[in-house]
């Protein structure tokens, strides 16, 4: 009786064993998992940070981050430090008090110390560090890279004369290599002006409302010295200029732009006051009447490419007669003529005109002349 009562307290004991076993595998138990270490809201840091010299300021601008490093939503404004490094130094914090909403476009300037504004070019790296409430943060942002030292000088005497290729952009030259960025604003219509790689709901490109060209230094490009053209203009606008010289400097692997301050800006109305191109390749064949064809001379000519032509008129003479226009007040669209108001036996002197929209007529085309023969 012992030994049965020994091995049935030996199974039931088993059984529980196992019964405790699939327990804790299936449900726990209840029993508690490890703990979970607690958030500190630290704003995710800023990955896309850019550094803009002109002259004496350093422009900084960024995107503040949405959410923190634990994939949740900010909510608060987030306080901004900035530090800057000349070479390879210590970062040096930057004054201020800024603090921008989850989101916002960052955007911070400064004016340099003296000590980084004179000298020989050097490069001087920014950082932006977002912190949490307890003043922790997530790590520094990239590193934005710019170039301390001496500037270029200012552009002076910047002037501009609308002529029917475009504007022609004017500056003194100085002597040194530097390359000149010419800097366009559109001030008229601005409530209509886009970027250019957005479309009209009729699919015509809008014109953008700033733009940025670069003027190569004096023996690197074809430009006369001191002089630019800017050609991609439309008549009727309104345009604002302004120049600064830019040197460039290879450091530690990489360009980088060193530029001068803006020069004060020039505005420029641009009316459309050109008459198109002279027509060319005026050439006249006479046909003499018979069998159902009337005399007549038939005119043609090379069509004239101005984007605001509204067609041509056609002069005619006999001799050292005074030229009349043959054509009606409406011009011409198509680049040719049929004049039946001829006689056999005489010649006739022509000369051909283009005129735009706004009315301004080309001076004549280089003439020719038809005699109509006899029958």
């Amino acid at each position: 009786m012992y030994r049965t009562h020994k091995t049935s307290g030996s199974v039931i004991a088993a059984a529980l064993t196992v019964c405790f076993a699939i327990c804790l595998i299936l449900s726990g138990c209840g029993t508690p998992g490890a703990p979970m270490p607690p958030s500190l809201k630290l704003p995710a840091p800023v990955t896309d940070l850019t550094a803009v010299r002109t002259g004496n300021q350093v422009a900084l601008t960024w995107k503040m981050p949405k959410k923190n490093t634990d994939k949740l939503l900010i909510k608060g404004n987030i306080p901004v430090r900035i530090c800057r490094k000349e070479s390879a130094g210590t970062c040096i914090p930057v004054p201020t008090t800024l603090q921008l909403a989850p989101e916002a476009a960052g955007a911070f300037t400064e004016d340099l110390p003296p000590s980084l504004i004179t000298g020989a070019p050097r490069s001087l790296t920014y950082f932006v560090e977002l912190m949490n409430k307890n003043g922790r943060s997530a790590g520094p942002s990239n590193a934005a890279v710019v170039l301390a030292g001496h500037a270029p000088a200012p552009v002076a005497n910047l002037s501009a004369k609308v002529i029917k290729a475009g504007v022609v952009l004017r500056w003194t030259q100085e002597g040194d290599n530097a390359a000149i960025r010419l800097h366009r604003k559109l001030l008229s219509p601005p409530s209509e002006a886009k970027p250019k790689s957005e479309q009209s709901p009729l699919g015509a490109t809008l014109e953008s409302i700033e733009k940025n060209f670069l003027v190569e230094p004096a023996g690197e490009s074809n430009q006369s010295p001191g002089r630019a053209l800017d050609k991609d203009i439309r008549f009727g606008q309104i345009y604002e200029y302004r120049a600064q010289r830019v040197a460039r400097v290879f450091l530690d692997g990489q360009t980088l732009e060193l530029a001068g301050p803006f020069s004060d800006p020039i505005r420029v109305e641009l009316l459309d006051v050109f008459p198109p191109a002279i027509p060319t390749g005026l050439a006249a064949v006479a046909t003499v009447g018979q069998a159902g064809v009337e005399t007549a001379i038939d005119l043609s000519w090379q069509p004239v490419t101005d984007t605001d032509l509204a067609g041509y008129a056609v002069y005619r003479r006999e001799g050292d007669s005074p030229w009349q226009r043959i054509t009606p007040a409406q011009p011409l669209v198509p680049p040719g003529f049929h004049d039946t108001q001829v006689q056999p036996g005489h010649t006739y002197r022509y000369a051909v005109t283009a005129i735009d929209r706004g009315g301004h007529e080309s001076p004549r085309s280089t003439e020719t002349e038809e005699t109509v023969p006899n029958p």
